[in-house]
């Protein structure tokens, strides 16, 4: 059992765990991921990214969003509690190194799982430019974290409630029409947020690494559920990525495939939503 020793609520669907677990803090790099079930062996499985870890401690910390039932259920544990199984790490690690101006581009919760590929990038000697960006105000998160370590710090939300009103392609593309260049781009967030960045970085012929999120079970090959195509040949996000060129990968079947289960999620959502608020009513939450 991995015990939680803190939580936080980073928004009114966002939330922060440190769990102790020690031989995945020590092993994990930036950009892999964890398998998690909230209670027993038979507890849905849930992708996560591991945004932080610390050796001394033997804690990760993970940063999800409540979308289903599981992730739900995840939000109700508190500090004291304990996490069923936690597997990992996963996938394969970012490729860092030093290349000269390197833009971090995070939409809402995808912030969470660049923070160490940007900690890294820094490290290496990049100079670091990061975008973050959200819907609004409320839902900006790690803008502090990100502020220590960025060279410039662009943040944005769509509806202008804090820093500028813009979509986070804005200013990639004005950083993309410079002399230099940015040397690398790195994209994180929902999918077709990533698309769009994609098709402003393809013009100027700027690298583009994104981190796909798509459906995924087992995280180890086997249930296939996370294919998608990379250069018009089939990959698996969970062992050949997560990370890959962003200018290869066929967004539009993933966008399709990751439709399948939005009715569902969506029900999920709202019953745990009543179930939630039926519980405070009664004095049980």
């Amino acid at each position: 059992m991995n015990r939680i020793v803190e939580k936080v609520r980073l928004s009114d669907e966002v939330y922060r765990i440190v769990v102790e677990a020690p031989l995945v803090a020590e092993e994990r790099r930036p950009g892999q991921f964890v398998i998690v079930q909230r209670d027993s062996e038979f507890a849905e499985r849930i992708p996560l990214t591991i945004a932080d870890a610390d050796v001394g401690k033997g804690t990760i910390t993970m940063i999800f969003q409540t979308v289903g039932g599981s992730t739900h259920k995840l939000a109700l544990l508190e500090a004291g509690d304990s996490v069923g199984n936690i597997l990992g790490p996963l996938g394969r690690p970012t490729h860092i190194e030093k290349v000269g101006t390197v833009v971090c581009v995070g939409g809402g919760i995808g912030v969470a799982p660049m923070y160490p590929i940007a900690q890294g990038m820094k490290e290496a000697g990049n100079r670091l430019v990061v975008i973050m960006g959200a819907r609004n105000k409320g839902l900006l998160i790690m803008e502090d974290q990100m502020k220590a370590i960025a060279d410039e710090l662009v943040v944005v939300t769509d509806d202008g409630s804090y820093g500028r009103k813009a979509l986070v392609t804005e200013p990639l593309r004005e950083l993309c029409e410079k002399d230099p260049r940015p040397d690398q781009v790195v994209v994180i967030g929902p999918p077709i947020m990533m698309k769009f960045c994609v098709e402003t970085t393809r013009p100027f012929a700027v690298p583009t690494l994104v981190s796909l999120n798509t459906i995924m079970i087992d995280g180890t090959g086997m249930c296939g559920g996370c294919r998608v195509t990379v250069g018009g040949r089939t990959k698996f996000v969970c062992v050949d990525g997560p990370e890959f060129d962003g200018h290869q990968v066929d967004f539009a079947n993933m966008l399709l495939r990751m439709g399948s289960y939005r009715d569902v999620e969506a029900a999920a959502h709202e019953k745990c939503h009543l179930e939630m608020e039926a519980g405070k009513a009664a004095g049980r939450l």
